[in-house]
């Protein structure tokens, strides 16, 4: 399964970018979907996640009031708006998803996006 991210790029500190990502609909309309991003040498984290039905929504402390996720389900596809960005949100960004269905758990990810956010 392959989730594709895109939107990614160079920004000045500031400024907004618009990531997006698209999964089957098998997988996307039953999952909890997030964001999570990795810089060099840091592990990855999460950035935001939002349930199937999109009525809950969590966030790192780190983007709260710059960051907002949302998902069109029936586009297949979760975005993630991100303003007011700085050089510490320099990072590999990366979709996931996550379902449990009859008792089974599975999750899958994207390759990821670069953002890179200049001073």
């Amino acid at each position: 399964v392959q989730l594709q991210a895109f939107g990614g790029g160079l920004v000045q500190a500031g400024g907004s970018l618009r990531l997006s990502c698209v999964a089957p609909g098998s997988i996307f309309n039953s999952a909890k979907m997030g964001w999570y991003r990795q810089a060099p040498e840091n592990e990855r984290e999460l950035v935001a996640e939002i349930s199937a039905s999109g009525r809950t929504i969590n966030y790192a402390d780190s983007v709260k009031g710059r960051f907002t996720i949302s998902r069109e389900n029936d586009r297949n596809t979760l975005y993630l708006d991100m303003n007011d960005l700085n050089p510490a949100d320099t990072a590999v960004y990366y979709c996931n998803a996550k379902r449990l269905v009859l008792g089974t758990r599975s999750e899958y990810w994207g390759r990821g996006t670069l953002v890179t956010v200049s001073s």
